[in-house]
């Protein structure tokens, strides 16, 4: 048997304002953006991003239709960190981050477990960028 996560929702105010944050300030991929109906036969969008490179889960960008959907804007998490973004060059991706306005909200630190910083994206969710060491 084998499985795999697919998407993972993440909810947001606006689809553009999304994309552009993530495309921009991240430099994820947008896979893709097309026109989709909800439940009730409104207009919504299907939008997936991921990070470069990237052959696993992507992020499936679903904006908020309900104010208890509304209500989990920027806190999925209950203010725990939401996502942990891997890289294979952690400083590389930390300076380029910083210099596109990422905000780190817990200064760069090296684990036993490999080198991580914790960022906060547009609507204040925490993220770790974490690169593993070789042996993990």
């Amino acid at each position: 048997m084998q499985q795999t996560l697919g998407y993972v929702a993440f909810v947001v105010r606006d689809y553009d304002e999304a994309i552009d944050y993530f495309t921009q300030k991240l430099g994820f991929t947008l896979i893709e953006d097309s026109p989709s109906r909800d439940r009730d036969g409104k207009p919504k969008r299907w939008v997936l991003v991921a990070p470069p490179g990237s052959r696993g889960t992507q992020l499936l960008l679903a904006r908020a239709s309900t104010r208890e959907e509304e209500s989990r804007i920027g806190n999925q998490t209950g203010g725990r960190v939401f996502l942990f973004l891997h890289t294979d060059d952690f400083w590389r991706d930390y300076r380029a981050m910083s210099e596109r306005g990422v905000k780190f909200v817990r200064q760069p630190r090296e684990e036993e477990y490999g080198t991580v910083a914790v960022f906060e994206d547009l609507y204040g969710n925490k993220w770790d960028l974490l690169q593993l060491k070789a042996d993990r």
